[in-house]
């Protein structure tokens, strides 16, 4: 492991993830590693699951917003939603919401369950093309045993990069994109959906990564741009929109820089909706020594922005 070296460009990250889906890091090491920068917000927003009320310290289970706080964290607890069927990399992140709600309960069973199948057929996919890998490998990739509800496909990214056959997970993501034969669709919520009811159980919504979505995606059976796209989620009650993103690090394919992103981004939609959010979309990528890992307050928003907002500050 690699030592972790960062300061700061952001004190709020709203958009981090654990090894309770994709991460490397524990929730437990994600908060020290944001205290020992000196954040002042850090979010837990791992893949279509609840966030964790508890973390494990000196062998004790302690309430995780509290043990954050007492080491001077202030930590949301979200999830981020994997959306559409359709269309790739609409995620939506649901912040200060009852996580018990049963609406949302059903929706994260409905995905773990299309993850199960989806996976398992993209993994065979895989071995009929010669990629030696195992679904025992990727339930217990990082050394964290994981049950078949937990699986995520970034993992099985992460393993086509540790044997060589990709640079980078990002590579791995491209290419199972262009390659048809790899391309399984899974079954996943309709991101309208999701904002009614993460409305509904109290939280807030805002869009992750919205230069990830495709220039061309299909909405209700016809062709459309990415403006056209996020204009109708704004219609539908979309709380925010994540500006600050860590583009030249992740499957970003397209031509713009990361900060001609943000900057248009602001430009276009900070008269639209309620929010303008910015994550690093940390996974512990340093722990495996890659060419670009993604740190902590490397994106996010600032701290003064944060304590202003109508909607953010009332989530601690």
């Amino acid at each position: 492991m690699s030592d972790y070296n960062f300061k700061p460009n952001y004190l709020c990250d709203m958009h981090c993830h654990t090894t309770r889906s994709d991460g490397l890091c524990t929730p437990k090491e994600l908060i020290d590693l944001a205290a020992g920068e000196g954040m002042n917000v850090l979010t837990i927003s791992d893949h279509d699951m609840i966030p964790p009320n508890t973390v494990e310290v000196d062998g004790k289970e302690v309430d995780s917003v509290e043990y954050a706080k007492s080491i001077g964290v202030n930590l949301l607890k979200a999830c981020e939603f994997s959306c559409d069927t359709d269309v790739d990399d609409v995620h939506m992140v649901a912040y200060g919401c009852d996580f018990e709600n049963e609406k949302i309960k059903a929706v994260m069973e409905d995905i773990a369950d299309s993850k199960i199948e989806s996976y398992k057929e993209f993994l065979n996919r895989l071995n009929s093309l010669g990629y030696d890998i195992t679904l025992e490998e990727v339930l217990n990739y990082g050394g964290q045993k994981r049950s078949e509800k937990e699986m995520q496909k970034k993992l099985i990214f992460n393993l086509m990069a540790d044997k060589g056959y990709t640079r980078t997970w990002s590579d791995a993501k491209k290419m199972s994109k262009k390659d048809k034969r790899l391309n399984v669709r899974r079954r996943k919520p309709n991101p309208v959906d999701i904002i009614k009811i993460v409305h509904e159980a109290g939280g807030i919504i805002i869009l992750a990564h919205p230069y990830l979505i495709a220039d061309e995606v299909s909405l209700k059976g016809k062709t459309v741009s990415r403006s056209e796209y996020i204009d109708n989620l704004i219609e539908k009650g979309l709380d925010g929109i994540e500006a600050s993103y860590t583009y030249d690090k992740t499957s970003y394919n397209g031509n713009m820089k990361k900060e001609d992103i943000i900057r248009e981004v602001k430009e276009k939609y900070s008269d639209r909706v309620k929010i303008i959010s910015g994550g690093s979309d940390f996974h512990g990528d340093h722990k495996k020594d890659p060419d670009n890992p993604r740190f902590i307050g490397e994106c996010g928003i600032d701290y003064d922005y944060f304590i202003n907002n109508e909607l953010l500050k009332k989530l601690i």
